[in-house]
């Protein structure tokens, strides 16, 4: 069973092919100044040119929900709902925090996501290896000023991946000191081939019904409120 997975929840991009059985086909991975809505079908359609691979060879597609970007998240989910109703092929939507997660190796720390939300707020979520060694979420997804959240977090060790984990590393290490820990930068940014690996074990979502996670409010929104 081959899948398909995008992701453009942040400014890294990544799309990538794997197979059930033989693992990892192909992974593009743009982390580059330019939209995803530019650059999204010419990475898949790249994906298949390079690997002989024909889209309806497709069985599953997986998709990042969010949250991050509001306009990126919107060119994934797009993509994948029309590519997934063309092909009548099943979709499953991953939270982005759970993807990025799933890049820990396994770890008696515990172990944060974070996604840049700008000027020092983050999304976020924390995880753990538990019984069979499974990652295992321990907390909701929660957005908030980073400086808030490390202060609840002193004195325990802690592994921190996603861009928040980079853009911010420096500030990380002011406040947690030696209890904070680091993956490389390509292994704390998101890549679909993770999760087109975990999309196999997960349950189908409705096409039809299948949104966006946000986890804030639009500057729409926001402005709406104001109102």
């Amino acid at each position: 069973m081959l899948a398909l997975a995008i992701d453009t929840s942040t400014k890294s991009g990544t799309v990538a092919l794997y197979h059930k059985v033989k693992g990892l086909v192909a992974e593009l991975n743009l982390n580059v100044n330019l939209n995803h809505s530019d650059t999204v079908m010419s990475a898949i359609d790249a994906l298949f040119e390079l690997s002989g691979n024909s889209i309806k060879d497709i069985e599953r597609i997986a998709v990042s929900t969010g949250p991050g970007s509001f306009t990126g998240i919107r060119v994934g989910v797009g993509t994948a709902k029309g590519l997934a109703y063309s092909l009548k092929v099943p979709l499953v939507g991953i939270n982005e925090l759970d993807a990025i997660a799933n890049l820990a190796p396994n770890t008696s720390k515990r172990i944060i996501s974070l996604i840049d939300a700008r000027k020092e707020r983050v999304y976020y979520a924390e995880y753990a290896y538990g019984n069979e060694d499974r990652l295992e979420r321990k907390t909701d997804y929660m957005d908030g000023d980073l400086r808030s959240i490390l202060e609840g977090y002193r004195g325990e060790e802690v592994l921190f991946l996603g861009d928040g984990s980079i853009h911010y590393r420096e500030l990380i290490k002011d406040i947690m000191r030696d209890k904070c820990f680091f993956t490389s930068n390509s292994m704390s940014l998101p890549r679909a081939s993770v999760m087109a690996e975990i999309c196999f074990d997960m349950p189908e979502d409705n096409l039809f019904q299948l949104e966006p996670f946000y986890l804030s409010k639009t500057q729409a929104e926001r402005n709406k409120g104001k109102k």
